[in-house]
């Protein structure tokens, strides 16, 4: 039984690695009493897949993870099971059965979409988020090799202010295979640390979801 759970990680999980996040879910199934199914080889593993790795001090409320378990359950059952053991910082939002035939949810992301809090006001935001849109490419480093940041910036916009006057955007990246955009080069890009920001991931889009 392949099952899809959709969840947020709040604030409590903000500092909480991807590989820990994993190893929090599978110490939450055994807690749940829930049968897991593991991959074949020396070393078996619990058959867990997360969707998208989540930077390091970002929330979410759109991640997604896929379980196997040994037996066919009522969803419903495995989904109480869950929530009366999940750790702080994880939320479930929803909890379906999927086709174990599928592909892997790793393969399937298209593209992710962040909102982001400034934590000091820019004057001129409207300015440098225009000369974003308006550069033609944007050349950068990562890990020593070249790469255009443009292409991977699907699009960048204001939001409105929140509750607290401070300005906000959205950035839409891409996240295809050897073309993954990072909030983090798109904020540099702004002139803006990651030290002075909120990150927050709003959705994941799919290859056979409309944008």
């Amino acid at each position: 039984m392949r099952i899809r759970i959709t969840f947020s990680k709040t604030e409590a999980m903000r500092y909480t690695g991807h590989l820990d996040l994993h190893r929090a879910w599978e110490r939450t199934f055994r807690r749940a009493m829930l049968p897991l199914a593991y991959s074949q080889g020396f070393h078996p593993q619990p058959k867990i897949n997360l969707a998208c790795a989540l930077p390091l001090g970002f929330t979410s409320e759109c991640e997604l993870i896929d379980v196997w378990l040994q037996v066919q359950l009522p969803t419903t059952e495995v989904q109480a099971a869950l929530c009366g053991v999940l750790p702080p910082g994880i939320r479930i939002h929803s909890l379906a059965e999927t086709d174990p035939k599928s592909p892997a949810l790793q393969t399937q992301v298209r593209s992710t979409v962040y909102w982001v809090t400034l934590l000091d006001p820019l004057p001129d935001l409207d300015a440098r988020l225009a000369r974003i849109e308006a550069a033609d490419s944007l050349p950068r480093q990562r890990r020593g090799k070249a790469y255009d940041l443009r292409l991977l910036i699907e699009a960048i916009q204001r939001l409105p202010d929140d509750a607290d006057g401070l300005q906000r955007l959205e950035i839409r990246l891409t996240a295809r295979e050897a073309a993954t955009g990072r909030p983090e080069e798109g904020l540099a890009e702004l002139g803006v640390g990651i030290e002075a920001v909120r990150v927050h991931r709003v959705k994941l889009i799919y290859q056979d979801t409309a944008p």
